[in-house]
């Protein structure tokens, strides 16, 4: 509620009461001896006293006070009805807008955009509106509009619609005009994914503070966004030294997660820096165990076989039911020309529950060692598999060795203490 019209009722009511007042005392009071005001105009003299001179104003600006109230009045009515209208229009247009009335929405928020308080929003809302019908030309002509009163709404709207058009480049030049500056959450989370489209995760990365600071998201998808950001920012890195720093930079806890782990490996195997990827994805495993950094410790390009092979016996005691160890270790006993061997790792693979990749690895197995009908056989089960279809039994596997695939040691913890099952 407006309150200043009643406070200035009470300030003339205290003026006039004090005018009354002070008229009494100098009806009671001799005031010759303080003073004379003597006034000429058009020959004539006018003198009173200057307490009585100095009444006479007051009542005369109380008088011109009342008077250019009494003449603002209609003027503020007309004022207080359109802005009652504009709001009510701008509500209508909303709850027509969430309804998907289109043409509605936009004629009402056309009438709310005339009020300067809530114009941008109704222009914003009109823009919607205008997408929800398909009139492209009316949400240019919106906009436009939009960007002469509020050049950051303007700039946040653009860029979202934008960036739903498949256009980030443009996106990050409407939210960098100046006059949008400093952008407010949303604008810098805008920015953000943006800047991840176009392959600048880095920079994206680096706004995570101030949308943390402002809480433009919630934790969990502010920690979501963290991870996507962190990994791809990895992948991005030109080189081993910007690789390093990235990596380094990152809080310890995000260097624990698989898919910030995958990232670095790879990258790190990429730019020939064999040691840092087989080093850090060690680590990983060691700390915690992930069955998707298992796979990426198979098959990564990064050599060390025989060390490799080594960890990966060792991960094997506490971790014999692992499909994904398990194909890593074929892979790798099939890189140092143990097929036998390989064949095994593939069917206790299968048997604990691994899927195509490992009907793959067999399907390539076989054809290097030159037994097409079973390479064919078991890519026609990888194919199988991937549809979730059921797959077809390779001869050859006598019951001894499919109770032996069957059968899971012991799983211990790092501790030597067995893990019970879930």
């Amino acid at each position: 509620m407006n309150l200043k019209p009643y406070r200035s009722l009470v300030v003339l009511l205290i003026v006039a009461v004090a005018g009354v007042l002070g008229a009494q005392w100098l009806a009671q009071h001799n005031t010759s001896d303080m003073g004379q005001v003597i006034v000429r105009s058009g020959g004539y003299d006018y003198s009173t006293t200057l307490p009585r001179a100095a009444l006479l104003l007051l009542l005369a600006w109380l008088l011109l006070a009342a008077l250019w109230s009494l003449l603002r009045l209609p003027f503020r009515i007309w004022r207080r009805y359109r802005k009652r209208q504009g709001r009510a229009r701008l509500l209508e247009g909303l709850r027509a807008l969430q309804g998907g009335h289109w043409q509605r929405a936009e004629r009402l928020l056309a009438l709310a955009a005339h009020d300067r308080e809530v114009g941008a929003i109704a222009l914003t809302a009109a823009v919607r509106a205008a997408d929800g019908r398909g009139d492209e030309a009316a949400a240019q002509a919106w906009l436009a509009t939009l960007a002469g009163r509020d050049p950051t709404a303007h700039a946040m709207l653009a860029a979202e619609r934008l960036i739903e058009h498949g256009l980030p480049v443009d996106a990050i030049n409407a939210l960098d005009v100046a006059a949008a500056q400093p952008l407010p959450p949303r604008g810098l989370l805008l920015r953000a994914r943006a800047l991840k489209m176009i392959g600048r995760a880095g920079e994206a990365y680096g706004l995570l503070g101030a949308l943390r600071q402002q809480s433009a998201l919630p934790d969990a998808e502010l920690a979501r966004l963290e991870m996507e950001l962190a990994a791809q920012s990895l992948r991005e890195a030109a080189d081993a030294n910007l690789l390093a720093e990235r990596w380094e930079a990152m809080p310890k806890a995000l260097r624990t997660e698989p898919g910030v782990v995958a990232a670095y490996a790879g990258r790190a195997a990429a730019l020939r820096w064999d040691e840092a990827a087989l080093r850090h994805l060690e680590q990983a495993l060691d700390t915690r165990w992930d069955e998707s950094l298992a796979d990426l410790y198979g098959r990564l390009a990064i050599g060390h076989v025989d060390s490799r092979r080594a960890s990966a016996q060792r991960w094997l005691q506490a971790h014999p039911a692992s499909p994904a160890l398990l194909v890593a270790l074929a892979r790798l006993a099939r890189a140092q020309g143990q097929w036998l061997q390989a064949q095994d790792f593939l069917h206790r693979a299968l048997a604990q529950g691994a899927g195509a990749e490992a009907w793959e690895e067999l399907g390539a197995g076989y054809a290097a060692a030159g037994e097409e009908g079973l390479s064919r056989r078991a890519y026609a089960n990888a194919v199988r598999a991937m549809r979730g279809e059921a797959v077809d039994e390779l001869p050859g596997r006598d019951l001894r060795e499919k109770i032996y695939d069957l059968a899971v040691g012991e799983n211990r913890d790092a501790h030597g203490i067995p893990r019970l099952k879930d």
